[in-house]
């Protein structure tokens, strides 16, 4: 959807919009120089290090890391999807948004799928309404939710309800029953003459024979999306009977595999704890919120997905996992952490928090109480432990064959993270460990150098890292420190370009083909940014942005690695900018020379050049420093 709007209207949107004032009705900002500060709404922090910029049209937090435009502010705080965000924003200054430029049968499969999805929600917000009320009316229900230990208002914040002990209970809520959407949205079952279960998704409900409500007799947990829209329902059985919790089947607007119970309510709690607590329950989350730990979220009776760790790692860099700690417990855990180490960047952690064999964390906070609860989760294992406790796991570790066995295992874990600076400490402590030198380590792992390892890429607008340490120099004695630590040129460069796209035109064509011929994993995003750069010389940085990310690019993955984009004057950029792109010559020039010494020089022409590459050296090598 986010491509098939026009790009020439994003652009015009975003000049209109003014990110202060977008930004400024969730968050107290106040000017300072150029920009404007308030407390990050990401994050939990005392001193202010959320900046916006009224001339770039774009936010950075230099505290975690957040950054985006408008539209992306409105996706990542107000749980928008792109097209959502977009139509938000552009209502605000009285903008329609056009129509995809689709051929009539898209257009109107479009608009199907919209108008379904919509009735779906409808039924669903419905089918909430009745099954709140029912609990209000429940005696038997009510007097279950105590005797679990929770009070009403805790399930008023969760929408909790009863669905009736009956065949048909929903006929009460809706005027037609038989209606295609009550089985599309997975509220009611329908069996064909056969028995056999038709599917939500199915196109078509004529051979239903006998329909009921799928949920009977179950206290119910309505499963919302980030915008706050009832998309699916999870039903725990009252009295005893399997299975015990029972979940919405597969629909146009609830995947199991990408949702998680509870986000929507956690949002706020995530960013003021710092991390996301993953619970098994539906009443775990429930139980912990109460007792005042509400940053927990629980899946939906299935193993944790890499889209659920994708959605969690856009409100905090932070996630700790609880298991129980009996065998079927490390198993689980095991099965999140293959799904996270792809995920990992340097600034992502993964933790572990087994608890007693006796205990979940519902029956743990209530015995124990919040603050042992959360002592248990600052003794949580990190993800490197809880790897090699898995790598050594029944391994003899005092033998060859042992340790022979450990390296096999860790191959195809090790080989998944991306991250250059987590997969070098990693390398390096299992080196330790089998008491071998780190650099044979990784030919027998093959793996590549770790500062050659690209970092892992953004999954979505608006990635931010888990809350660091505050940086104590900013502006550009922050990027000088930033720019003289070896790292990919392009990684150097692209920052400056990004927050003051202004700065492409003060360098000349060859350091503009410098830069487009210059290998590595951001080659792609060099080559899209001139071409757009080409097509529209005035774009703002925020255009930019978007331009990019339509086209299927990252750029927040380079801003999250810059000190501080937006503290850094045109003049001081400008000379940063020649400054890298002397150095990154002078190595271009440099593995030329050596590409000659290779041959021999033994060709006229081959020596003629390599003495003009001496002269052009020489030259950057005798140019005043700024």
């Amino acid at each position: 959807m986010q491509q098939r709007i026009p790009p020439g209207f994003i652009q015009d949107l975003l000049a209109r919009a003014d990110i202060v004032e977008v930004v400024g009705q969730y968050v107290e900002l106040k000017k300072t120089g150029t920009n404007y500060k308030g407390l990050c709404p990401f994050h939990g922090e005392k001193t202010p290090s959320f900046t916006v910029s009224a001339s770039k049209q774009f936010y950075h937090c230099f505290g975690c890391g957040a950054h985006g435009t408008a539209i992306g502010f409105l996706m990542e705080h107000a749980g928008m999807g792109f097209v959502d965000a977009v139509k938000e924003l552009a209502g605000r200054y009285g903008m329609t948004v056009p129509e995809p430029d689709l051929d009539p049968q898209q257009l109107r499969q479009l608009q199907q799928q919209r108008s379904l999805q919509a009735t779906l929600v409808d039924a669903l917000q419905t089918a909430d309404g009745f099954y709140q009320h029912r609990l209000r009316h429940s005696e038997r229900a009510k007097n279950y939710l105590i005797a679990r230990g929770l009070q009403g208002q805790v399930a008023k914040k969760f929408g909790l309800g009863y669905a009736p002990d009956d065949w048909q209970p929903l006929a009460g809520a809706f005027a037609n029953y038989n209606a295609d959407a009550l089985v599309q949205s997975g509220l009611v079952v329908a069996r064909d003459a056969a028995g056999d279960t038709l599917d939500p998704q199915a196109e078509s409900f004529a051979s239903a024979q006998r329909r009921y409500d799928r949920l009977r007799d179950r206290i119910t947990f309505p499963i919302r999306n980030l915008r706050g829209e009832v998309i699916g329902f999870g039903g725990r059985i009252i009295d005893q009977g399997e299975p015990k919790y029972l979940n919405s089947p597969e629909t146009a607007v609830f995947h199991k595999g990408e949702e998680l119970y509870g986000l929507f309510e956690a949002r706020s709690a995530i960013s003021r704890a710092g991390y996301a607590l993953v619970v098994e329950g539906y009443m775990d989350v429930v139980a912990l919120a109460q007792f005042g730990v509400e940053q927990a979220v629980a899946t939906l009776g299935t193993a944790c997905t890499a889209q659920q760790l994708q959605k969690l790692f856009r409100h905090t860099g932070q996630v700790v996992f609880s298991f129980d700690g009996d065998t079927a417990g490390r198993r689980a855990a095991r099965r999140a952490m293959e799904q996270a180490l792809p995920l990992l960047s340097d600034t992502r952690v993964v933790k572990f928090l087994f608890l007693p064999a006796e205990h979940d964390p519902d029956s743990y906070v209530r015995e124990k109480g919040a603050e042992a609860f959360e002592r248990e989760i600052g003794r949580a294992q990190p993800l490197s432990e809880f790897l090699f406790s898995s790598l050594f796991d029944g391994v003899a570790m005092t033998t060859a064959e042992g340790r022979a066995q450990a390296i096999h295992e860790a191959g195809p874990l090790l080989s998944q993270i991306t991250a250059p600076a987590l997969l070098g400490q990693l390398v390096a402590d299992l080196a330790r460990r089998l008491e071998m030198p780190a650099t044979e380590l990784r030919e027998v792992l093959r793996l590549s150098s770790p500062s050659r390892k690209p970092s892992a890429p953004a999954e979505s607008f608006g990635m931010r890292g888990m809350k660091t340490a505050p940086r104590v120099r900013g502006g550009r004695e922050a990027l000088r420190a930033f720019a003289a630590v070896p790292k990919d040129p392009l990684r150097q460069l692209l920052p400056l370009l990004l927050s003051q796209p202004e700065l492409w035109w003060s360098i000349n064509p060859a350091q503009h083909a410098l830069l487009s011929l210059e290998p590595g994993p951001l080659q792609g995003l060099v080559l899209t940014l001139e071409s757009i750069l080409e097509d529209q010389p005035e774009l703002s940085a925020a255009a930019l942005w978007e331009a990019l990310r339509a086209a299927g690019h990252a750029p927040e993955e380079v801003l999250a690695e810059s000190p501080d984009p937006l503290e850094l004057d045109e003049a001081a950029a400008k000379q940063d900018l020649l400054a890298i792109l002397s150095r990154l010559e002078r190595a271009t020039l440099k593995r030329r020379q050596d590409e000659l010494v290779a041959g021999g020089l033994v060709a006229d022409a081959d020596r003629t050049e390599y003495r003009s590459l001496a002269l052009r050296l020489k030259e950057i090598d005798q140019a005043p420093r700024g």
